[in-house]
This record gives structure tokens, sequence and C-alpha cells, in this order.
């Protein structure tokens, strides 16, 4: 692979390599709807993964995503992760206008954070950054 490959190639080569692979492994052989939604989640993962290894470790979401497969990985060859998430969330709801928009910006800022991988200590202008790179990556 050429060190200037673009990040789209690098997606492409990966996938494709991740799909042929599943191919070979697990041919379609009878369309139960477990079996169709098994490959589903293995397609499913193979993009997200091939996603990720593109982009490197440049942006925080792919570092997330990383951690996240290579945590999954440790997982199923018998060891335990270490790593432990929370989901706290508190809603502040008050009759004042401005706390009311605060809240609201709160909810919505709360929701990207739940959709853009390892958003969860980030201030809000890294987070809206991320998020842009993220979609971005998520639509080539």
């Amino acid at each position: 692979e050429e060190p200037s490959s673009s990040p789209k190639s690098r997606f492409i080569t990966r996938f494709l390599g991740a799909l042929t692979k599943i191919n070979a492994e697990d041919p379609i052989s009878s369309p139960s709807p477990t079996r169709i939604f098994q490959r589903y989640r293995r397609n499913k993962v193979a993009s997200n993964k091939s996603m990720a290894y593109s982009v490197r470790s440049r942006r925080i979401w792919s570092r997330a995503m990383l951690s996240r497969f290579r945590s999954r990985r440790s997982a199923f060859s018998g060891r335990r992760s270490s790593a432990k998430t929370t989901n706290c969330t508190t809603i502040n709801v008050t009759i004042n206008e401005n706390k009311t928009a605060k809240a609201g910006l709160d909810m919505q800022t709360d929701e990207l954070r739940e959709l853009v991988p390892g958003s969860e200590a980030m201030d809000v202008c890294n987070l809206l950054d991320e998020t842009a790179h993220y979609i971005k990556c998520l639509t080539t």
C-alpha cells in the first residue's frame, strides 16, 4: 500500500478484503432470517472497521472505534475488558427560557455524543468538528 493513498482508497481496499474473507468463510447457504442478520452484522462491523482504519488514529471517533474493536476481540479471547461505560443524562426542566434553551442544547449534544464514537469528554466545538468528520467519512 502506498503511503500517499487516500483514506477512500484505503477504505475500499480494506472493506473489499473483509467482504472477500466473509464470503470465503461463510458462503450463503440458507437464507434464514438468523443467517441474514448474522451476515448483516458481520458486513456492518467490516464496514465500520474499514472506515476507522482508513482514517487511522487521527480522529477521536476513529480511535474510539478501534479501541472498541480491540476490546471486543480481547473479550472474545477470554479476557475481560475493564472499560465500563455509564449513560447518565439529567434533564433540568425549568420555566426560565435561558435554562430551558440550555437544557435543549444539552439534550442535543448528548444525542450527538451517543452517535459519535469517543465523544463523551469533548467540548461542544470539538464535538461538532468530530461529528462533521464522522459524517463525511460515513458518506464517502
